[in-house]
């Protein structure tokens, strides 16, 4: 899904993160988004980052362990 909450108000994107973790117990779902909302119900969480001018690098947090 790519950025589809991103026109949702503050009561629709809960509805809908809610939604997204009850359909998450049963299959893999994959976000693309900047909504906090969104992200705080990933169970893992993916980045691109630069860490020099022209070579990207690909980042991946397991929110679990991230305390």
């Amino acid at each position: 899904m790519d950025e589809v909450d991103a026109s949702l108000d503050e009561a629709n994107l809960r509805r809908f993160a809610e939604l997204v973790e009850e359909y998450s117990q049963n299959i893999q779902i994959v976000a693309i988004t900047h909504r906090r909302l969104t992200m705080e119900k990933a169970d893992i969480m993916y980045g691109v980052t630069l860490e020099e001018p022209g070579l990207s690098k690909v980042i991946s947090v397991k929110l679990s362990e991230w305390e």
